[in-house]
C-alpha cells in the first residue's frame, strides 16, 4: 500500500475550465494543516487545494478554528468550515478539493464475461482515486482467482462488482476438512454443502450428519478456525 504524502497546491488539481481564486491570508496554513491531519489515514499522495469563498476573502482574525460540517467526507470537492470567536465573531466555508493520487487497475485488453483474469489481462494506472467509483480495484491481491462476471472493455477500470471468485469446490464434492493448532493437526472427510470460491466460508457434512464450517483454501481443502 502506498504511504500518504501531502501536497498543498495553489491551483485546483481537478482541471476546471474556470479556476477559482486560490485562498490567501494567514488562515490558509491553519486550514491546510487541519486538512493534512484529517486526511492522514488516506492511501496514496493527498493533494489539497484551497479556494477563496464566493463571499470573498476571509475577514481578519487572530485565531481561526477550522472544522468539518456534519457528515462531510474529505474526498473530492468539500467545504471546510472556519470560525472566528473574537469580538465580532464570524463563520465562513472555504471550498477545497482533496485529490488522492494512487494506483488502480484497468483491463489491458477486452475481457469477456466468464473469463478468468490472467496477469496479461490487467494493467496498473495512476490517477485521482476520488474521481473513480469506490469499488475500483487498487489491491492486486483482489485479482487473484477471479472471473469476469460481465464484459470489461479495454482500458476500463476493474470494479469489484464486475468480478466473482473461481469456483474451487462444488456442492456434494468430497473434501478434506483440517483443523490445525499449536502442535496438532486433525483432518476428516466430508461433503461440501454449497459451491464456493477460495476464501469463502462453507459448511461440510461429515460422517454421522454433523455439520462443520470452514474456509475454502485454493487447493479445495476446508480449513476450520481453531
Amino acid at each position: 500500500m502506498l504511504l500518504a504524502t501531502f501536497v498543498l497546491q495553489a491551483r485546483p488539481a481537478h482541471g476546471a475550465a474556470s479556476q477559482p481564486t486560490p485562498l490567501s491570508g494567514s488562515a490558509r496554513p491553519v486550514i491546510a494543516q487541519f486538512l493534512v491531519r484529517q486526511t492522514s489515514g488516506l492511501p496514496g499522495r493527498v493533494v489539497i487545494t484551497l479556494d477563496t469563498p464566493q463571499s470573498g476573502a476571509l475577514p481578519p482574525c487572530a485565531t481561526v478554528e477550522p472544522f468539518l460540517p456534519g457528515g462531510a467526507r474529505l474526498w473530492g470537492r468539500v467545504s471546510v468550515g472556519v470560525r472566528c470567536s473574537q469580538d465580532q465573531p464570524w463563520t465562513r466555508y472555504v471550498p477545497a478539493y482533496i485529490a488522492v493520487m494512487g494506483s488502480y487497475y484497468v483491463a489491458a485488453r477486452p475481457i469477456n464475461a466468464g473469463q478468468a483474469l490472467m496477469p496479461d489481462d490487467i494493467a496498473v494506472r495512476q490517477g485521482d482515486l476520488t474521481t473513480l467509483p469506490a469499488s475500483v480495484i487498487g489491491d492486486p491481491a483482489q485479482l487473484n482467482g477471479v472471473i469476469a462476471s460481465n464484459r470489461i472493455a479495454s482500458g476500463a477500470p476493474i470494479r469489484q462488482e464486475l468480478l466473482r471468485g473461481i469456483t474451487v469446490v462444488k456442492r456434494g464434492q468430497t473434501v478434506k476438512v483440517v483443523t490445525q493448532g499449536a502442535g496438532f493437526l486433525v483432518s476428516t472427510i466430508g461433503k461440501v454443502m454449497t459451491s464456493s470460491a477460495a476464501g469463502k466460508m462453507v459448511q461440510v457434512k461429515i460422517q454421522g450428519g454433523r455439520l462443520l464450517s470452514g474456509i475454502v483454501r485454493p487447493d479445495g481443502t476446508i480449513e476450520r478456525p481453531n
